[in-house]
């Protein structure tokens, strides 16, 4: 895990000062509300209904247990006992005092951690796949590339005011588990021909109300261009991109109306005049990656037995493994799930109580890391499979262990009207009601790989664009309504949810939801996945079922 220089902890704690001087300013009245929205921005503070929101930054989601311990004090001291994990592997506290959130940086600061540029129109949180350096499918480990990015990014002089806000997700893995197809700039570590290593380069993905897939604008990278490349990409955005309208400001929409040949042109033009002033040395990349080095592996792991002996006998830690747990690349490890998606629980929400527990478990079982998916789940990366009962019996006490990852209660879900001012309509409770009319466990089981993404508007923080099955809240009137879509997907081959019919109202989604699956349970093939279902047989048969009455 990459640790601060002293370059890095003086400017977050230089940040934080200047942030309490203007925040002092604000509350005397000093400055206007104009004026302190984009110094707030700048450091993560949003106005929501309740309360001021505070984003905080979890570089391509790689957390320690004494970072965690410090989210555990913030949420008992400064919060409601609670925090949320984001899609975009962030932390967000909903109900900090405006007065206090200085001393929330300051603390944040003494852990290596900060909330500069979680928000605003500027370069945000580079994300990554949550099983970088221990899946099997992997080429090369991203995380060194996303920290070099997260440097260049950090108070970049020239990209402080961008048309809007622009986002960057790396992958070294056969599959796409970072949604890199839809991020503004997506990397993909590849091989050339001559077997050397470097990035294929996509550019103009996105969700929220005008979803794009992003397209290849260079098959192949060397890793000394990467920092020049992404640099000539922001630059012809931030010329090119509009500014007169913030739902047309994103560089999907520039591309799409530029068209990607031009764009490149574009691109590759003002690449040529700072290429050979950015390289980046392999020096300084073998540098950055001595920072994420393999842990200190027992080599004797795999020849535990105990493992298979406690599946034979627990039914339930075996079902807990088959669903929360992954092949390791190193024999005698598995990759663990740690779900945030217990049935009464707000989906990717954790009390104080959990995270100190949880800091204390990847102490005790994971190498002191924590890793944040994009489902808003955690990660222990690292577990002997000799331990894994024992922690399966500690995570179950914590609600920590419901066996549901990748399941159709694995719901990817925004605050929605509980919290957010942008909402049209509420989410955390449509989540609720699904898990209460999905209460088999063998049938979730039997269902299979479903993804359910639900937003409570346009903005899509959930990606519900990318869906299996997508629920996006909408108001009609000043009343809650909701649209769903079917087959999106944002892994390798990414698709963008078709709609499947009106919107329905809001007590009637849960029984939409239950129609759709059992829709597919009577028609699907032997094996066949939901989403391949969907690819076969369209739409048509969910939508004869769901508005079968109308």
């Amino acid at each position: 895990m990459y640790q601060y220089n002293e370059d890095d902890q003086t400017l977050i704690e230089e940040r934080v000062a200047q942030f309490r001087r203007q925040t002092e300013r604000f509350l005397k009245g000093e400055i206007s509300d104009d004026q302190f929205r984009a110094l707030r921005l700048m450091n993560g503070v949003y106005i929501q209904t309740h309360s001021p929101m505070l984003r905080i930054a979890g570089p391509y989601g790689l957390l320690s247990s004494k970072q965690f311990r410090k989210l555990a004090h913030i949420a008992r001291e400064y919060d409601k006992g609670y925090c949320h994990f984001t899609t975009r592997q962030n932390i967000q506290f909903n109900w900090p005092q405006l007065e206090r959130i200085p001393d929330i940086l300051e603390e944040l600061a003494s852990v290596q951690m900060h909330a500069i540029q979680t928000s605003g129109n500027c370069l945000r949180n580079t994300t990554s796949d949550h099983l970088a350096g221990v899946c099997t499918d992997e080429l090369e480990d991203p995380r060194p590339y996303c920290e070099i990015i997260r440097q260049w990014t950090t108070l970049h002089p020239e990209f402080a005011y961008l048309p809007r806000k622009f986002k960057i997700a790396v992958s070294g893995a056969k599959l796409d588990r970072a949604a890199t197809q839809f991020h503004d700039i997506g990397l993909h570590l590849v091989k050339n021909d001559a077997g050397e290593i470097g990035f294929q380069v996509l550019v103009g993905g996105g969700l929220g109300r005008t979803p794009i897939i992003g397209q290849v604008i260079r098959p192949y990278l060397e890793k000394k261009h990467l920092l020049s490349y992404l640099e000539a990409i922001l630059r012809i955005y931030n010329l090119y991109g509009r500014r007169d309208n913030k739902y047309k400001a994103r560089i999907k929409i520039l591309v799409k109306e530029t068209g990607l040949e031009k764009f490149t042109q574009l691109v590759e033009k003002e690449w040529q005049l700072i290429k050979d002033k950015l390289e980046l040395s392999a020096e300084r990349i073998e540098a950055i990656k001595t920072q994420f080095t393999p842990p200190a592996y027992d080599s004797n792991a795999a020849e535990d037995t105990s493992f298979a002996q406690h599946q034979q006998e627990n039914q339930a830690f075996a079902t807990w493994v088959k669903h929360n747990t992954l092949h390791h690349k190193v024999p005698g490890y598995r990759i663990t799930f740690l779900s945030l998606k217990a049935p009464d629980s707000p989906p990717g929400d954790m009390t104080d109580t959990q995270l100190d527990a949880v800091a204390d478990l990847a102490d005790q079982y994971s190498f002191g890391l924590i890793r944040s998916t994009h489902r808003q789940n955690l990660v222990f990366a690292d577990v002997r499979q000799v331990e894994l009962f024992s922690l399966w019996q500690k995570l179950d006490a914590l609600k920590l262990a419901t066996p549901n990852i990748g399941t159709v209660t694995d719901i990817i879900c925004c605050p929605g009207l509980d919290f957010c001012s942008l909402a049209n309509a509420g989410s955390i409770g449509i989540a609720k009601e699904i898990n209460e009319a999905l209460d088999d466990m063998d049938y979730i089981h039997d269902i299979g790989d479903v993804k359910i993404n639900m937003s409570g508007c346009m903005n899509g923080c959930a990606h519900q664009s990318v869906g299996h099955i997508g629920i996006l809240g909408v108001d009609k009137k000043g009343v809650e309504w909701y649209q769903l879509t079917l087959g999106g997907s944002s892994e390798n081959e990414a698709a963008i949810g078709e709609r499947l019919g009106p919107a329905v109202a809001k007590d009637q989604v849960a029984k939409v939801v239950t129609t759709i699956l059992d829709v597919y349970v009577k028609q699907r093939l032997d094996d066949e996945s939901f989403l391949d279902m969907v690819k076969r047989v369209g739409i048509t048969p969910f939508k004869e079922e769901v508005y079968a009455d109308n």
